[in-house]
């Protein structure tokens, strides 16, 4: 039995999570969330803000004290603390869960999430910032699927696979389940961590304020998408709001543009919603993907609002069943909409045949 030791963050984690500079009070913080304007989220909003769409969040559990989140947090699963995952000593999944979904303290006062009106479904797979439960995170995943998670964010892991939970993710994906993870940070990882690395999971690269690649956001031919990553002001489980770093932040923020998504096109499959995603991201870098930016950073205003052709038909899978490597599909982009399509199929219907695991990508400042 394949069992990676898993971590909620990766190593020493814990001690890089520092306050802000300066006392991040309840109405300045909208002020400080600079990623609100960066992707124009207040007029996204005007769009869709994630009504009836659930997010599993698998983390350390959630604070169910946390102002920004009241409403918004349903009973989840926990087999640490066995408190419906409503306890995080931790304050990453606090954090994770804020960012997606935080309605504020009032009309411009307090966090603003992603997707203000998406329910938070809180996976407890850990209580601090070295260990979690491997077989927690297996069942968690499938128990979010089955209580009707729509998306899953998962802003950690490891550097190698684990068969069942490789089974796990694939399962989530084939059951119509938009999954998100991050890509990992540097210098605690080299190279794109699992469950990014794998077809069909949306790996999240880090951009800065300016939108260029964040320097703590690993690179690989496996990233699909970037999204904000320096500096993001979160609430803490502890009543503080914290500065972080690190694509577990990124992670987080497209996890709510797919709730945006999934919202506002509610008959869209999983595949179609990121098939969205990628093909209306803002291009950065070379033209067309490239192994920084993916297929660009998300742009949740084009997502829910371009006229984007849909997928063609999935294509017959090879006679062995053998899914087409990631790395051979990570071709730029072209213009033209069939080979964009072309490409994105083959990313997407691999997914029924390759296993997903989880990786933790993120940093705290």
């Amino acid at each position: 039995m394949n069992r990676p030791r898993r971590s909620l963050a990766v190593a020493a984690a814990a001690t890089l999570w520092l306050l802000a500079a300066q006392p991040a009070w309840a109405d300045n913080i909208r002020d400080q969330e600079w990623y609100l304007t960066y992707l124009h989220i207040p007029e996204a909003q005007q769009i869709s803000q994630g009504d009836g769409v659930t997010v599993a969040v698998v983390d350390s559990g959630v604070n169910p004290n946390q102002p920004e989140l009241a409403g918004n947090l349903l009973p989840g699963f926990d087999n640490v603390a066995l408190d419906r995952g409503w306890s995080d000593d931790f304050g990453h999944g606090t954090a994770m869960s804020c960012l997606i979904a935080a309605h504020g303290t009032g009309a411009s006062s307090g966090a603003l999430g992603i997707a203000p009106k998406a329910k938070i479904l809180p996976v407890k797979v850990g209580d601090d910032a070295e260990t979690n439960n491997y077989d927690y995170i297996v069942q968690g995943i499938g128990w979010a699927v089955d209580h009707g998670a729509k998306v899953i964010n998962l802003s950690f892991g490891a550097a190698r696979a684990g068969t069942e939970e490789e089974k796990a993710v694939r399962d989530a994906i084939a059951a119509d389940v938009v999954v998100v993870a991050g890509v990992g940070n540097q210098p605690e990882v080299s190279q794109v961590a699992y469950p990014a690395k794998y077809p069909g999971v949306v790996a999240v690269a880090g951009v800065d304020q300016n939108g260029n690649h964040a320097d703590v956001s690993v690179t690989g031919p496996e990233v699909v998408l970037s999204a904000p990553a320096v500096d993001i002001l979160a609430p803490h489980a502890d009543g503080q709001y914290l500065n972080g770093t690190g694509t577990s932040d990124a992670t987080a923020i497209v996890s709510g543009v797919a709730a945006l998504v999934r919202a506002k096109y509610p008959n869209l499959s999983a595949a179609e919603v990121v098939h969205r995603l990628t093909a209306t991201a803002t291009d950065k870098g070379p033209p067309g993907r490239d192994d920084q930016y993916g297929y660009g950073i998300v742009n949740p205003v084009a997502a829910l609002t371009a006229d984007v052709p849909p997928l063609p038909p999935s294509p017959t899978a090879s006679p062995t069943g053998a899914a087409t490597s990631p790395t051979n599909i990570a071709a730029p982009r072209a213009s033209s909409p069939t080979v964009l399509i072309g490409i994105l199929v083959a990313v997407l219907v691999a997914a029924a045949s390759v296993g997903l695991v989880i990786l933790r990508a993120r940093t705290r400042r």
